[in-house]
């Protein structure tokens, strides 16, 4: 019997030889992946930690969430809801004074004209031939001629009675305007085309203001 061999035991149960049996517990690879993967991520949020601190202190941080939100942020035209009118610049027919002069070979046109836009609201000054400086030298339909800052207020009203005219600042100082026939001139514009364009001068224009989009 050896001596490995607990007393009472014989037989089957002899144990021979002259070393223990190693007695080991099964190998457990699932919790050696575990402890790599747990090793790994800490590495890895230490990594991320550092770089976190080092931006703290360099200041990226705080110029990267400056200069985020300005990037999305655009500005864009919209039109504004207070409108610029018109007709506070551009006066009434009522409250411009008409000079209208002849610089054509037939007679009589001057007064016709004159009395034309006497009915439509104008008030009539000078009426007569033009002078030498413009007598049968106004090639178009006719000249519209006031002060400078009559180019516009009173001109461009004074222009919807009369298509294709040219309009010219002079060195006047009164309000009046001047209208010189020339010899292109068959007659004034309709009534009713010249109504429908004064109405346009007096549409309030809207006017473009600078809107933020949200950000």
């Amino acid at each position: 019997m050896s001596m490995l061999t607990p007393p009472g035991m014989g037989g089957k149960y002899r144990i021979t030889g002259d070393k223990y049996p190693r007695m080991r517990r099964p190998r457990r690879r699932g919790r050696l992946v575990l402890a790599l993967v747990a090793s790994v991520a800490a590495l890895g949020l230490v990594g991320w930690g550092t770089l976190q601190l080092i931006g703290i202190f360099t200041g990226n941080d705080d110029k990267a969430s400056a200069a985020g939100p300005k990037a999305d942020c655009a500005t864009s035209a919209s039109p504004s809801a207070s409108a610029s009118t018109s007709s506070s610049a551009h006066p009434r027919p009522a409250q411009i004074t008409v000079n209208v002069f002849n610089a054509t070979p037939r007679a009589g046109l001057a007064k016709k004209t004159a009395d034309e836009l006497k009915k439509r609201g104008f008030k009539i000054g000078d009426v007569g031939n033009a002078s030498a400086e413009f007598d049968k030298k106004v090639k178009g339909a006719g000249l519209l001629l006031g002060r400078t800052s009559a180019m516009g207020t009173s001109l461009p009203v004074l222009g919807t009675q009369l298509g294709g005219a040219e309009t010219r600042a002079d060195g006047r100082k009164g309000g009046d305007v001047d209208l010189i026939i020339g010899t292109g001139f068959k007659s004034l514009a309709k009534k009713a085309d010249a109504d429908k364009a004064l109405a346009a001068l007096g549409k309030p224009q809207p006017t473009p203001s600078s809107s933020k989009k949200a950000c």
